[in-house]
């Protein structure tokens, strides 16, 4: 391929103002005065085989000979991220560098062709005459290289008045885009068979639609053959999401089932059969669904399946699991097989996409169900929280025939199943839990205050106990640690050295043995979880106490389980109420939480009669007291209200 070298100033962007060492500044000699100042969101460009090879690329893809400005700004668009540039016009400039390889009748022809486009494009009816000869024995009819003529153009571009002018002066409306031509080598894949009137459906062009409409039918297409190839028909354009055009094709005859009358098995593989019910139904418009299917048929079937054949006579029976809405188009009289066909079809793109109610009205029109498509409509309902649709999906699974399940069942759909049974029950009951409990605070954890002495603390006077920790020693005073913690009473201390705790923690422990509490004591949260341990071996009331308070005031959905666990193992019980309490008001929140589930199915150790109760036996015991205790108080109120409005009568 002769590829032609695009300049510098195209392959590499320009730097922000302080440029490139060793490149003219803007206003410097040599300078072009269209400097472009692309701030560049990296250091680093990438290398210029790099551009080159994205530009060849673009240029293949269009079918060129060679590459232009705007298959460099695609490649920058690509290599360069937060960079974006318009899209390709249907008719880019022409680059004269291609004509140096042509002789010069062809050249000639080349440049009368070019000529001629351009001034059909101006829009003047006076030169319409003399570009019809510049253009050669087709006249305004002739092809470019694209495989476009000036009316496809002028549809594109919306340019009504040139529309209606090409027409008058007799451009053809049913000219295709052709396929492969050694005389169109440049005509994209994806516009083949493509027809004027389809490039204005497509860029929403409703005026020149209509000019269009009016001149060729549209019930009896002339593209003969054209449905053997990836051709989009403007009826499954519009059906995308313009509900004005697919109004004005339809009352210009236009066909909803063209792609499932012509849908056989010479459709390529690689393209997808899709009918205008499809392409509505993909993209969530149930108003063109609907308007779809007011159109009555054109013809009846003269070409039939051979499973239509052996169908022919088999009356389908009822489908007991419908459920038609009211506002729906359930009761659809005369539909036929064609058009129920379409309807299927649709239902699968409609799920497949994510619209579940296009789907579930589709349903209610009559489709019948397939697996696939019953399964990712109950997967998109439970992502929702659709529980009604949910519901009503799991009534419809026996509408399902056994001979339409796939291995898709055994993959995907039976552990989904198991999932949802767990995941909706769990949830619904979670929901009710919370709701039983309350939006009330938990009820906090109190710490008794007793008057501070610190005198004694770590003082070797009147010390008559001394422990070693870390190789430091700690006095103390045997009077006092007996009288606080019960497992002292009876022990010797004299010299007691002390492994287990760090020094810090045991300082901790004596500054809330000589304060006679912990008041001026201030312990964050992850030394409470620490020290907790330390208390409870200790047997310090006031100390474990405190640990209690001050992690019930940290507790997050985060850190509740290992909290509960701490609290569980160590002996906290008012913890533990509290942990029972936080869990009941925030259960639909935790049950989305991996340890939450491992707490809740775990199975306490032991097997006697001093076996722990499991944690959910523990959490009905809690619901229970604080239904009866806010029950309790409102029936005390209610009373209260009553023999106030006794004494006030």
């Amino acid at each position: 391929m002769g590829l032609l070298r695009p300049p510098l100033s195209l392959l590499l962007p320009v730097q922000p103002a302080h440029g490139i060492p060793g490149e003219p500044q803007p206003g410097a000699p040599g300078c072009d005065s269209e400097q472009r100042t692309v701030r560049l969101p990296f250091l680093l460009l990438p290398p210029l085989m790099e551009w080159i090879r994205v530009a060849v690329v673009h240029a293949e893809h269009r079918r060129s000979l060679l590459v232009d400005s705007d298959d460099v700004r695609q490649a920058a668009r690509l290599l360069l991220p937060g960079l974006d540039c318009e899209p390709r016009q249907l008719r880019s400039e022409c680059c004269f560098q291609s004509f140096k390889c042509l002789d010069a009748a062809a050249a000639s022809g080349k440049f009368h062709l070019d000529l001629g486009f351009r001034m059909l494009s101006c829009g003047r009816a006076d030169l319409v005459q003399q570009a019809a000869r510049l253009l050669g024995a087709d006249g305004i009819n002739t092809m470019d290289d694209q495989g476009m003529t000036p009316l496809m153009y002028a549809s594109a571009a919306g340019d009504e008045a040139m529309v209606q002018m090409l027409v008058e002066a007799g451009a053809h409306l049913n000219l295709q885009v052709p396929a492969n031509s050694l005389r169109h080598p440049s005509v994209h894949p994806g516009s083949r068979h493509w027809v004027a009137l389809t490039f204005a459906v497509l860029h929403g062009h409703l005026c020149v639609a209509q000019v269009s409409a009016k001149v060729t039918p549209l019930f009896e297409p002339v593209w003969s053959h054209s449905w053997l190839l990836n051709s989009v028909s403007p009826l499954a354009a519009a059906a995308r999401g313009n509900y004005e055009m697919v109004c004005l094709l339809l009352t210009h005859g236009a066909d909803p089932l063209l792609r499932a009358h012509h849908g056989t098995s010479l459709t390529p593989p690689l393209f997808e059969d899709m009918n205008c019910f499809s392409y509505a139904a993909a993209h969530g418009h149930r108003n063109i669904v609907r308007r779809l299917l007011l159109q009555p048929p054109h013809r009846k079937e003269d070409i039939l399946s051979l499973e239509e054949i052996l169908a022919e006579g088999v009356e389908e029976p009822e489908d007991p699991t419908r459920h038609p809405a009211a506002d729906s188009l359930s009761a659809v009289p005369s539909a036929s097989k064609a058009t129920m066909k379409a309807l299927q079809q649709a239902a699968y793109y409609s799920a497949e996409h994510g619209y579940l109610d296009v789907t579930m009205e589709l349903r209610e029109m009559g489709v019948r169900w397939k697996l696939h498509t019953w399964l990712e409509s109950l997967r998109r309902a439970q992502q929702l929280g659709r529980n009604q649709v949910t519901l009503r999906l799991l009534s419809d699974f026996p509408s399902i025939r056994t001979e339409d399940f796939s291995p898709e069942l055994l993959s995907a759909g039976i552990p989904f199943l198991f999932s949802l049974l767990d995941y909706a029950l769990t949830k619904q009951l979670a929901s009710l839990v919370s709701h039983c409990y309350g939006g009330s605070p938990v009820p906090a954890l109190i710490v008794s205050a007793l008057l501070p002495d610190i005198r004694f603390l770590n003082n070797k006077e009147m010390s008559d106990v001394t422990f070693m920790v870390e190789g430091r020693p700690f006095f103390a005073h045997r009077v006092l640690l007996m009288s606080a913690s019960e497992r002292l009473i009876g022990s010797d201390l004299t010299g007691l050295v002390i492994n287990r705790f760090v020094s810090l923690l045991l300082q901790m422990v004596m500054r809330s043995l000589y304060c006679g509490g912990t008041d001026g004591l201030k312990i964050l949260p992850a030394e409470a979880k620490k020290l907790l341990p330390v208390a409870f071996f200790f047997q310090l009331r006031g100390l474990q106490r405190c640990c209690e308070v001050m992690l019930s005031q940290s507790l997050t959905l985060d850190n509740a389980v290992s909290v509960y666990q701490t609290a569980k193992h160590h002996g906290a019980a008012e913890l533990c109420r509290f942990c029972e309490g936080f869990f009941l008001q925030n259960m639909d929140q935790l049950l989305d939480r991996e340890d939450f589930h491992r707490l809740l199915l775990a199975t306490p150790p032991g097997s006697g009669p001093d076996q722990d109760l499991p944690v959910l036996k523990h959490l009905e015991t809690t619901l229970i007291d604080r239904l009866y205790h806010l029950h309790h108080l409102l029936s005390s109120t209610k009373r209260d209200v009553i023999h106030l409005n006794r004494i006030t009568e």
